[in-house]
């Protein structure tokens, strides 16, 4: 019979508390509809403020805004064609976050619980 309840011989190699610190950070940032769509959306290419804020329905500044606050975590990038601003993705580790999360809560599930309904 095997003991399931013993510890492994060697524990696993956990990440240093400070870097999960800056995830947790990340994260929270991460942690907002509007952003979240905007990550969806900024997958699948580049896109002006306008075009993000349109997609959220909400104001150009609100956008403005999230996406200054993603920038500050390294997740976006900006390119700059004369007079247009184009966000694009800097972080390529947001296309996994993006997956988890859409297998998870995309589809026909219940948006509070995330059961099928």
């Amino acid at each position: 019979m095997v003991d399931t309840k013993r510890k492994p011989a060697r524990p696993p190699k956990l990440t240093s508390l400070e870097s999960l610190c800056q995830a947790a950070e990340c994260l929270k940032t991460l942690a907002h509809p509007h952003r979240l769509r905007i990550v969806q959306m900024l997958l699948s290419g580049r896109y002006t403020v306008g075009e993000l804020a349109e997609a959220c329905e909400i104001p150009s500044h609100m956008a403005s805004e999230h996406l200054r606050l993603m920038q500050r975590c390294g997740f976006l990038d900006v390119e700059k064609e004369g007079r247009c601003v184009f966000y694009t993705i800097a972080e390529p580790h947001l296309a996994n976050i993006m997956a988890c999360i859409e297998a998870r809560f995309g589809g026909s599930k219940s948006p509070r619980t995330g059961v099928s309904a």
